[in-house]
């Protein structure tokens, strides 16, 4: 099957096979993982924002870590995270939920761009990946992998490649019997068999990352 005919797949069942079938090695995390889950758009404007913070949040720490902060960024803006309550909240309260400076800023810029329409989310549907990173990329803070992320869970892409998202790298490594972790730009071209699936792939290589440690952690007790 080609790229052209792999962006055609609708069901998780069809992603796991294509995947299986370009590279083998995937096999068994696919059988442990099971079928890629299947991410829906949030054709709601209203929810694209929250996403954005909630992926701000996340950078850089890990998951446990990051919910417990972003919880706390909810209740910091009365339960609701939209652009009047972050830049209500500002940089400093923020930052006394958890978030260092530098997120609670881009936090607080990426609310302004939304408000002052130099970030138009409801556009976002209709450009392309590479579009939608660039004008995320004008926000202080934000960098591709927010993107990426965003383009992954929010606008439900199915071809994103986070190749600079370490865990990704760590299960690409681990899915391959590498002796060393992967770099971001020797995984770029490694993504271009799975071309119409891949944020599928990276979904796998974070699988792999998490039964990883989880066997760590089992073998450590």
């Amino acid at each position: 099957m080609n790229s052209q005919a792999a962006v055609a797949l609708r069901s998780p069942d069809e992603v796991a096979s294509h995947i299986a079938r370009c590279d083998a090695r995937f096999a068994p995390i696919i059988a442990l993982a099971g079928v890629p889950p299947l991410a829906h758009r949030a054709s709601n404007v209203n929810d694209r924002f929250p996403s954005l913070v909630r992926a701000i949040t996340h950078q850089l720490l890990a998951t446990s870590a990051a919910t417990t902060i972003h919880q706390r960024i909810v209740e910091t803006c009365g339960g609701a995270v939209d652009v009047h309550s972050i830049i209500a909240a500002g940089p400093a309260q923020l930052r006394e939920a958890g978030v260092n400076n530098n997120k609670a800023r881009a936090m607080v810029d990426l609310a302004h761009h939304v408000r002052d329409g130099r970030l138009r989310l409801e556009r976002h549907g209709r450009m392309s990946d590479d579009e939608v990173i660039r004008e995320m990329s004008a926000v202080r803070g934000i960098g591709t992998w927010t993107a990426q992320m965003y383009l992954m869970n929010t606008l439900a892409r199915r071809d994103v490649w986070p190749t600079g998202d370490y865990g990704v790298r760590v299960g690409w490594s681990l899915v391959h019997g590498l002796d060393d972790t992967i770099s971001a730009r020797e995984l770029e071209g490694c993504g271009t068999p799975f071309a119409g699936v891949r944020s599928s792939v990276a979904w796998y290589c974070w699988r792999a990352t998490h039964a990883a440690t989880l066997s760590s952690r089992r073998l450590a007790q």
